[in-house]
């Protein structure tokens, strides 16, 4: 196939890098075409319902079960739920961006966990982390057991090198990497470093959400979600493939890359979305909408309604609601707010929320504009404003997030992030209804 990414969020897909490899009629035939090895890729349990059950099939050079046994890799920076310590805290928080690296760094290496929530052993909750890298994966290859991996690029482009072909991810993108799938991370071609932040989802995989009254075409339509197709290497050689296993790492040594499959079908499969092309709503009355009309993809918890995680953002709109206080109002709610900022500035907040930085805010703990913010937006002239320069995301959970003891104790952490609003005070006058 000529194409370098198929289209569609969800479908079943079919894909060959030589003609004839994918076989016709069954998945598992006693001898596959090109002397390849049929392997089943389950993403969901086998007896999941239809519209649930997540499984490909690849036709692949050598079966995966051609390795070493794992041994454990020590001396990461990542941390899974749920830990012991330290506890939840209910204080705002705010990180400057991390530090590109002045050493050799990889991707793997370049891993640093924020905060997590949930169980992953118990498939619910995520992981946030933020990566900052300087070297590409050559001899190394990685894999999550413990959840899919939504990829958030804020500097450099990010080249995937997936089982499944390849994916090249750019700031304003976003990438998912599902549980399980084997790749690796190289720099976008004349860049020197990339950052960035992921979600690791331990729970039901991203889907797109339920539109209601919105109708058909609103927020992101499942045909600009790109995955590749098939391409191959057939490498010998000494080559290395971490995976992390219940919150351990762990590492074995191949004598092949495993990035050989040569055809796949299915739909289990990496994708990449352009935040582009999202079609936000917005109001056009008064009020400031909830941010759930900013939703990208949901991962559905066993409540109704309420998320796992909500993957949001808040791109370029028009700003043109009547008698309206504009930025997100003052707000204490249920959910658990981790959010960055891609690019641009964020209209709830002055100064000190930066490109690549990001803010915590728990279940319940008041946050909302800072006091300059307040001042300015309350004076301002409501005449219609086209927000341009501006991409910023959130990663909204029902459980609450535990920063880790890095994060916490990081140099980069704005201790005194609560003092944006401690200049706040009182307009109150009874004389002035």
């Amino acid at each position: 196939m000529s194409l370098l990414y198929q289209s569609g969020f969800g479908n079943h897909f079919a894909t060959e890098a030589l003609a004839g490899a994918l076989p016709e009629g069954q998945n598992s035939p006693q001898r596959c075409a090109y002397g390849l090895y049929a392997e089943q890729f389950t993403g969901s349990a086998f007896t999941a319902p239809r519209h649930q059950n997540f499984r490909s099939w690849l036709y692949r050079i050598r079966p995966s079960v051609k390795q070493s046994a794992y041994r454990p890799l020590a001396d990461m920076k990542v941390a899974t739920a749920p830990l012991a310590q330290p506890a939840a805290d209910p204080n705002q928080m705010r990180w400057d961006p991390v530090a590109l690296p002045e050493s050799s760094t990889d991707f793997i290496d370049g891993l640093l966990t924020i905060a997590v929530n949930g169980d992953a052993g118990t498939q619910a909750g995520c992981g946030v982390h933020v990566y900052a890298f300087n070297k590409d994966m050559t001899n190394r290859f990685f894999y999550n057991a413990d959840g899919e991996l939504l990829i958030v690029p804020q500097l450099g482009t990010l080249h995937l090198r997936t089982e499944m072909g390849e994916l090249t991810v750019a700031n304003g993108e976003i990438a998912l990497i599902p549980r399980g799938i084997k790749f690796q991370v190289r720099l976008g071609s004349g860049d020197d470093a990339a950052r960035g932040y992921i979600c690791e989802n331990y729970g039901s995989p991203f889907e797109l959400p339920g539109l209601g009254p919105i109708g058909a075409n609103g927020l992101a339509n499942p045909r600009d979600f790109l995955s590749p197709v098939a391409a191959y290497e057939d490498l010998e050689g000494e080559f290395e493939l971490v995976a992390k296993f219940s919150g351990r790492f762990w590492v074995s040594d191949l004598d092949h890359s495993p990035l050989d499959v040569v055809a796949w079908h299915g739909n289990v499969t990496p994708y990449k979305y352009n935040l582009v092309h999202f079609n936000t709503i917005n109001t056009v009355s008064f009020d400031h909408p909830d941010p759930s009309i900013f939703t990208v993809l949901t991962s559905a918890s066993d409540t109704p309604g309420t998320a796992n995680i909500d993957f949001v953002i808040f791109p370029p709109r028009w700003m043109v609601a009547d008698n309206t206080f504009r930025p997100p109002y003052f707000h204490r709610n249920l959910m658990s707010e981790f959010m960055g900022l891609i690019h641009g500035e964020y209209d709830a907040k002055a100064e000190g929320f930066l490109p690549g930085g990001a803010s915590l805010h728990n279940s319940m703990s008041p946050h909302g504009p800072d006091a300059d913010t307040f001042e300015k937006a309350s004076a301002a002239e409501l005449k219609p404003q086209h927000q341009k320069d501006t991409l910023a995301f959130m990663f909204e959970s029902r459980f609450i997030y535990h920063p880790t003891k890095t994060a916490l104790e990081a140099d980069f952490r704005q201790k005194n992030y609560v003092d944006v609003w401690s200049t706040m005070r009182s307009h109150f006058d009874p004389t002035q209804p």
